[in-house]
């Protein structure tokens, strides 16, 4: 797809978001907002994989480190054939297969089954080291939360990536500013984060994560040399007025009014 049909796909996929977030009265709009465009980019333009055999060898890997942002990818993964969107309306309920946080057990396309935070860069190194192994050439994507990175987990993985010369992985930094009780300034100040990464040795892109045209170029020139980890300034609940920064929308849905606004903001 195009950077213009991208950017329509990523609003319809906002719309399903606060959709299927609403229905469930369950689920973490603000992140998943943050996030859609550079998803929606990464498996309508970037990754090569095929929903009828998810599990083929040679797919490119995505691990969705945030995975409690789930709702993005489960619009993705849908629209690309892994299962029905009928699949939404089961979201967070009991023997569905659309989980609260993104489990590989039970849902087509997951690659790694999050709920505690910290714990995706490092099983993205894993995987990247075993596609070396095995001679494979995909990549593997691996999405982090910029909350996340205060766990000291992912600085343990930051260092390894470079000191196996992982050239294959590229990570990706949500940097919506805000957290779940506040900005992430104000609670564990990540700045200067692009030198943060630097001095691990890794090569750094920094982006607009809302701009489609700077996500497709970033993740063309990613590949070329790792490992690369895109820092996306986004916007927490972005496409949303009222949820835009707003900390309070990291993990409750609207309610029936702010479901109408939402809607209307959307669609307008």
């Amino acid at each position: 797809m195009d950077t213009k049909a991208l950017e329509n796909k990523a609003r319809e996929h906002r719309i399903e978001i606060i959709q299927m977030i609403y229905d469930a009265q369950s689920g973490h709009p603000g992140g998943s907002l943050s996030a859609i465009d550079i998803l929606t980019a990464l498996y309508g333009y970037k990754m090569k994989f095929n929903p009828k055999k998810p599990d083929w060898e040679d797919r490119d890997r995505f691990v969705y480190s945030k995975g409690h942002a789930c709702p993005a990818l489960y619009t993705v993964l849908a629209d690309h054939g892994y299962f029905s969107r009928e699949e939404f309306k089961k979201f967070r309920k009991l023997g569905g297969m659309l989980q609260g946080h993104a489990d590989r057990k039970w849902t087509p396309g997951v690659e790694f089954s999050a709920g505690s935070l910290g714990q995706g860069l490092g099983f993205a190194i894993g995987i990247a080291l075993a596609g070396r192994l095995d001679k494979k050439d995909y990549k593997v994507y691996c999405m982090l939360g910029d909350g996340e990175c205060e766990e000291g987990a992912v600085w343990e993985s930051a260092m390894a990536a470079p000191n196996f010369r992982l050239k294959n992985l590229i990570a990706i930094l949500d940097y919506n500013k805000v957290q779940q009780t506040g900005k992430v300034k104000d609670i564990m100040n990540l700045e200067p984060i692009e030198d943060k990464w630097k001095s691990f040795g890794w090569r750094t892109i920094v982006i607009d994560g809302h701009s489609m045209k700077e996500i497709v170029s970033a993740l063309d020139a990613a590949v070329k040399d790792g490992p690369t980890i895109i820092i996306a300034n986004t916007k927490k609940g972005k496409g949303v007025s009222f949820m835009e920064l707003n900390e309070k929308f990291h993990g409750k849905a609207p309610n029936a009014e702010e479901y109408k606004k939402a809607m209307e903001e959307l669609n307008a």
